[in-house]
C-alpha cells in the first residue's frame, strides 16, 4: 500500500512520487491551501493540498480530522525557505497530494489529544485505559522503539560475538518456595494439582548447563505475585543468561562488555571500564543501601565508637544494644533545611519514621567549628567527642549533620531515604551521568523474623564463597548485582553444582532432606550426573529500558502494563470467570465481597 514511511523522506527524494499511509496528526487550513501532518511510527511528513495543483485531493483534505487513517500519493517537493522546519528530520520536504484515500475515520471523541503538535498532560489511568492511543504518541512510541533496539543489541552481542544460544524454558512449571508468591494455575487434566508461572527460569537454566549447552540466554517472561512499586510489575521481562566453565571475574567482564555494547548502540554512551566495585558491606556502610546512586556524594559516616560512651542515652543505648549511630553530613544544609522539617510533623521526619526511625537528631556546624544542636545532644557531648565528630565527618561551616541511631536495619534505610531526598532537593544529581557499579560479596542468608529461621538472601542455589564453607550461616555468597544510577538492573551469582554443598545450604535454611527432595528432586538428581561449574545473571529489561528512556516508572517501558493494584485498565483484568470453568478445574473461590460478609 505504501512506498515509504512518513519519517523517511529527505531532500534526495525530491521529484519522486511516493505513497504514504498513516494517521492525520493535525490539519491546518491556510487560506485555501490545506496542510496535513501525516504520522506513522517513524515520524511526521507534511502533506499539501490546494485547489489548483492537487484538485483531486483538495475536497477530501478539507474534511479530514485528527487521527483519521489515510493513504496519500503525491510528489515530494522542496519546502519554501520560509517553511523549513529544522526540528523535523523531514523538515526540508513536503508532499503535494495528488490522491488521498480515507481508510478509516474517527467515530468517537478522542479521550485525549494524540497529536505530537499539541502535547498535553494526561492522567496515567486514562493513558492505560486507552493504551492503544497512548502508544501512538511520540513518548511511548519512542520508548517501545528503544526497547526493541536494546533487545536487538543484546541478541547481536550474545549470539554473534559470544556464542550464546537462545532456548525457551517452560511457562507452566511447578511451585517452589524461597521467593515471592507464585501465580498458580490449576490443572484440569490432573485434578487437584497446580502449575506455577515461573518467577525466573532459574532451575531450567541450571539444567541446561548440566545438559552441556554451555552458554544459554533467553528474553524471559517472569511472574511474581508481590506488592507493586513504580519499578515492579506482576509480569515482567528479563534477559536471562547462564554460562559454564567461567569464574566470577570472567562473567563480570563479559557482562560489562554486553552492557557497554548496548549503551553505545542505542544511546551513544561509552561507560568507562572496568566498572567500579563495592562489597555489600562497603555499600551498606557508606550509603545505607546495596544499590547506591554514586552520581553524588553525601556518604554516611559511622560514629558508633564515638557515641558509645555518650551521655545521650539514645546514642549510647543503641550501641550497647548492638546497633549503630550513623551521620549524614550535608554541606550547605544549614541554609536549606529548617528545624521544622526535622522535628515531628516535618517532611524529613516523616521520611525517617516511614523507614522505622523514632526520630532525628541533628547538629548544625557554625563558623569556627561551633555547633548548634538540640538540647539533649548539646548537654551530653564532651568537647573531645565534638572535635572527633567534626574531624570524622569533615564537617565545616554551614554543614548540617543528621543522625540515626538504632538497629542497622532501621538506621541504614532511614539515612538512605534522607540521602536520596536531599540530593534531589539540592539538585546534586547530574541526570546526564551514567554510573554503573558492581556490588559483590552479599551475605548468603538473612534472618526471617516471622519464621524464626535463616533464608537465602538471593536464592538457595547461590554458591558460598570457598573461604566461608566451614561456617555457612555467616558465609559470603559468590553473588553480584549491577547497579545503574541507584537502581539494581541485574543480579546473578555462581551456582552450587556439587550435591553435598547444596544439601548443606538446604540444612542451613532448615529445609529437610524430604522437603528438598519433594521440591527439587529433578535438580538434585541432575547434579549426580556430572554438573559443570556454572553461573549466570538476569537483567530487569523493563527497568533498564525505563532508565535509558529517562522515565520514572517501568509502566512507561512496557506496552501493556498493570497498575500498582495489579490490574489492566485496558482489558479490565483480572475478572470473574464463569462457574462452569471453575467446575471443570474442580476449584472454587472462598472470597466473599464485604457486602455479603456483613
Amino acid at each position: 500500500m505504501r512506498t515509504h514511511y512518513c519519517g523517511q523522506l529527505r531532500s534526495e527524494h525530491i521529484g519522486k512520487t511516493v505513497t504514504l499511509c498513516g494517521w492525520v496528526d493535525r490539519r491546518r487550513d491556510h487560506g485555501g491551501v490545506i496542510f496535513l501532518d501525516l504520522r506513522d511510527r517513524t515520524g511526521i511528513g507534511q502533506i499539501v493540498s490546494d485547489p489548483e495543483r492537487t484538485p483531486d485531493s483538495y475536497e477530501l483534505a478539507g474534511h479530514l480530522r485528527n487521527e483519521y487513517v489515510v493513504k496519500i500519493t503525491g510528489r515530494v517537493s522542496q519546502r519554501p525557505p520560509e517553511s523549513l522546519n529544522p526540528k523535523l528530520p523531514t523538515g526540508e520536504v513536503e508532499i503535494y497530494a495528488d490522491q488521498i484515500e480515507l481508510l478509516n475515520a474517527v467515530r468517537k471523541q478522542l479521550p485525549f489529544q494524540v497529536s505530537t503538535a499539541e502535547p498535553e498532560p494526561v492522567r496515567e489511568d486514562l493513558r492505560l485505559k486507552y493504551r492503544y492511543l497512548d502508544l501512538r504518541r511520540e513518548r511511548m512510541s519512542h520508548n517501545l522503539r528503544l526497547r526493541h533496539q536494546i533487545i536487538q543489541a543484546m541478541r547481536r552481542f550474545l549470539e554473534d560475538q559470544e556464542g550464546f544460544i537462545e532456548v525457551e524454558t517452560p511457562i507452566l512449571t511447578r511451585s517452589t518456595p524461597e521467593g515471592a508468591r507464585d501465580y498458580l494455575v490449576p490443572s484440569r487434566v490432573n485434578p487437584g494439582e497446580w502449575f506455577a508461572l515461573p518467577q525466573s527460569p532459574q532451575l531450567f537454566k541450571q539444567l541446561l548447563m548440566v545438559s552441556g549447552l554451555d552458554r544459554y540466554y533467553q528474553i524471559a517472561r517472569c511472574f511474581r505475585d508481590e506488592d507493586l512499586r513504580a519499578d515492579r510489575q506482576p509480569e515482567f521481562t528479563q534477559l536471562d543468561m547462564e554460562m559454564s566453565f567461567l569464574d566470577q571475574e570472567e562473567i563480570l567482564q563479559l557482562n560489562e562488555a554486553l552492557v557497554c555494547h548496548v549503551m553505545k548502540t542505542v544511546k551513544g554512551i561509552e561507560p568507562p571500564r572496568p566498572f567500579p566495585r563495592l562489597t555489600y558491606t562497603e555499600a551498606m556502610d557508606r550509603y545505607g543501601t546495596d544499590k547506591p546512586d554514586t552520581r553524588y556524594g553525601l556518604e554516611l559516616v559511622d560514629v558508633s565508637d564515638l557515641m558509645k560512651e555518650s551521655g545521650f542515652k539514645v546514642f549510647s543505648g543503641a550501641v550497647a544494644a548492638g546497633g549503630l549511630v550513623k551521620v549524614l553530613p550535608i554541606p550547605g544544609g544549614n541554609e536549606t533545611i529548617s528545624n521544622v522539617r526535622i522535628k515531628p510533623g516535618g517532611d524529613l521526619f516523616k521520611l525517617a519514621s516511614e523507614a522505622g526511625a523514632k526520630g532525628l537528631a541533628y547538629i548544625r556546624v557554625r563558623a569556627g567549628d561551633e555547633i548548634d544542636t538540640i538540647g539533649a545532644i548539646k548537654d551530653n557531648l564532651s568537647q573531645a567527642q565534638t572535635a572527633a565528630l567534626l574531624e570524622r565527618t569533615q564537617a565545616t561551616d554551614s554543614y548540617l549533620l543528621l543522625f540515626a541511631a538504632g538497629p542497622a536495619n532501621v538506621v541504614n534505610p532511614t539515612l538512605d531515604r534522607l540521602r536520596q531526598a536531599i540530593a534531589q532537593e539540592m539538585d546534586l544529581i547530574d541526570s546526564s551521568k551514567t554510573h554503573l557499579l558492581w556490588v559483590t560479596d552479599f551475605p548468603m542468608f538473612e534472618w526471617n523474623p516471622n519464621e524464626k529461621r535463616l533464608e537465602a538472601l538471593h536464592h538457595p542455589f547461590t554458591a558460598p564463597h570457598p573461604a566461608d564453607l566451614n561456617e555457612l550461616k555467616t558465609a559470603r555468597a559468590q553473588a553480584y548485582d549491577l547497579v545503574f544510577n541507584g537502581y539494581e538492573v541485574g543480579g546473578g551469582s555462581l551456582r552450587i553444582y556439587q550435591p553435598e554443598i547444596q544439601q548443606q545450604v538446604f540444612e542451613t535454611i532448615e529445609l529437610s532432606p524430604e522437603e528438598a527432595c519433594d521440591k527439587f528432586d529433578f535438580l538434585l538428581e541432575a547434579f549426580e550426573y556430572g554438573a559443570p561449574p556454572h553461573g549466570g545473571i538476569a537483567y530487569g529489561l523493563d527497568r533498564l529500558v525505563m532508565l535509558l528512556a529517562g522515565e520514572e516508572s517501568i509502566r512507561d517501558a512496557i506496552a501493556f502494563p498493570k497498575t500498582q493494584q495489579a490490574r489492566c485498565l485496558l482489558t479490565n483484568a483480572p475478572s470473574r470467570v464463569d462457574k462452569k470453568q471453575l467446575k471443570e478445574l474442580q476449584v472454587s473461590s472462598t472470597y466473599k465481597p464485604k457486602s455479603e460478609k456483613a
